[in-house]
């Protein structure tokens, strides 16, 4: 059995790693931190939990959990990992950490953006972005894995064969994207209030959103060269998914058996990604606890443009699942091991 530890288990994306690695056959969760709720019964904050993870929460000493556990998940605000990060625990355990920390490769563009100094850019080089579909290969080898946001995942899978491919335009990317209420985290803030965000939704971090420079890095490893585009995130009353609309020139007289192609050369053999083909459009609905992406596209002939459609759990898929699938690769474990939980509606 693989020894989990988690710190920072008590916010959305915890909590979901204590659920889903309590369901994994092959793992068992040694430590649930938890800052704010030390001593505390982990099934009196999530209560979904009772009679089956009463154990109390712990703190967030993880020199202390990497002699314990084989892996551990930093669920954590962005800078703790960087700032807990050495060589003993790294010659102890493996980190998936779902913050940014070890996102990005330039230490300059990561304190720009989240206007914080990085505290270990020592292993930034060895760090590997943890998107499964695309860094397969990688995953598999490393003790550091930076595992990629829910607008991110969202976002790059659904573009990554077209600007591979050449099929788009990587620098006319408009990106168009809507998330449930629990991307904000679980701290009480005003503008997450029932009354804030009920019956509203609203664009938020424009032109400035920190997501913006991981997805043009990643992008611009596809084409080869840098890319400069768009993003606009959008809060809308609900509690879990990820909506992406992006649009992108086309290069040429791109057909839709061309796009399809395209889709189906990198993503027709994966488990977790349902591609809806032409003029099908991607809802959150449909893969609301699960861990699957549906991606859909509609060509515009008026204009030359394509518009393509991303959907998926930014609780799952986009943070806890997503690390629990980089996890399988890590241990060699089936990719979809504990992971196959149907989509769940209504």
């Amino acid at each position: 059995m693989i020894k989990a530890g988690i710190i920072g288990s008590t916010g959305y994306a915890g909590a979901e790693l204590v659920r889903l690695l309590t369901q994994h056959p092959e793992t068992e969760v040694c430590w649930c931190g938890s800052r704010s709720y030390i001593g505390e019964r982990f099934s009196s904050i999530y209560r979904n939990m009772f009679r089956i993870v009463d154990e109390k929460c712990l703190d967030d000493n993880m020199e202390e959990l990497a002699a314990e556990a084989d892996v551990i998940f930093t669920a954590t605000p962005q800078g703790f990992c960087a700032s807990m990060m050495n060589d003993k625990i790294l010659s102890q355990t493996k980190i998936i950490d779902l913050s940014a920390d070890f996102r990005l490769k330039d230490v300059a563009v990561y304190e720009k953006w989240y206007k914080l100094e990085h505290k270990s850019p020592q292993y930034l080089p060895e760090a590997v972005y943890g998107l499964c579909e695309i860094n397969r290969e990688q995953i598999k080898n490393t003790r550091l894995l930076a595992n990629p946001g829910c607008y991110t995942t969202c976002s790059i899978l659904t573009l990554y064969p077209l600007v591979k491919e050449g099929l788009a335009d990587p620098n006319t990317i408009i990106i168009d994207a809507k998330s449930g209420t629990s991307g904000a985290g679980r701290g009480a803030k005003v503008a997450n209030l029932y009354c804030e965000v009920n019956e509203n939704i609203k664009a938020y971090g424009v032109t400035i959103h920190r997501h913006t420079p991981e997805i043009e890095e990643q992008l611009s490893y596809a084409c080869g060269k840098p890319v400069l585009l768009n993003f606009t995130p959008h809060l809308v009353p609900m509690n879990r998914g990820i909506l992406v609309t992006a649009y992108a020139n086309l290069t040429g007289d791109v057909t839709n058996e061309d796009i399809q192609a395209a889709y189906e050369k990198y993503y027709g053999q994966e488990y977790f990604i349902r591609l809806l083909g032409p003029g099908a459009c991607a809802e959150t609905r449909w893969v609301e606890g699960s861990n699957f992406v549906d991606i859909g596209f509609q060509l515009d002939g008026r204009t030359k443009r394509i518009v393509a459609m991303g959907a998926l759990d930014n609780v799952v898929k986009g943070a806890a699942g997503q690390a629990v699938q980089n996890m399988n690769l890590m241990f060699g474990l089936p990719e979809n091991l504990g992971l196959t939980q149907l989509p769940m509606f209504p």
